[in-house]
C-alpha cells in the first residue's frame, strides 16, 4: 500500500479528516477531532502510527518485526507499522480499521452514536 492508497483508504472512513498539525511532513488523520493515524510523507519505507487495543498490541508486535511500539506516542496504545510486503494488504487494512474503531469507541456516546463501527 503506497501513501496515496493509504490516504484514500483513511479518508473513506466516516467523518475522517486529514491535516498537518505538527509540521509539513506529518500527515494526520482524525475522526471527530481525534487522531487515528499519523504518517511521515518523506520516510521510506512508509511508517504509520496506528492506535490499538492494549490487550492485543503485544501480539501484533510479536507477529511482525515491522510493527514496533509507537514512535513518539503512548506505547501502551500506539504501534508504528512499516508498510511492507511482509504484512498482507488485508492485515494492513485491518490495522487501519482497528485504529479507527478504537478511537470511535472512546468518543462521547452522543458523538459515537453517529458511527456504525
Amino acid at each position: 500500500m503506497n501513501i496515496e492508497k493509504f490516504r484514500n483508504y483513511c479518508l473513506s472512513k466516516q467523518e475522517a479528516t486529514e491535516s498537518f498539525p505538527f509540521d509539513a511532513d506529518t500527515l494526520v488523520f482524525k475522526v471527530a477531532g481525534k487522531m487515528f493515524a499519523l504518517v511521515s510523507l518523506s520516510e521510506k519505507p512508509m511508517k504509520v502510527n496506528l492506535k490499538m487495543d492494549p490487550e492485543i498490541i503485544l501480539e501484533w508486535r510479536e507477529r511482525y518485526s515491522e510493527i514496533t511500539p509507537g514512535f513518539h506516542m503512548n506505547k501502551q496504545y500506539w504501534n508504528s507499522v512499516i508498510f511492507s510486503d511482509n504484512i498482507p494488504l488485508a492485515e494492513l487494512k485491518w490495522l487501519i480499521d482497528h485504529s479507527y474503531a478504537e478511537v470511535v469507541k472512546k468518543l462521547p456516546k452522543k458523538v459515537r452514536m453517529r458511527f456504525e463501527v
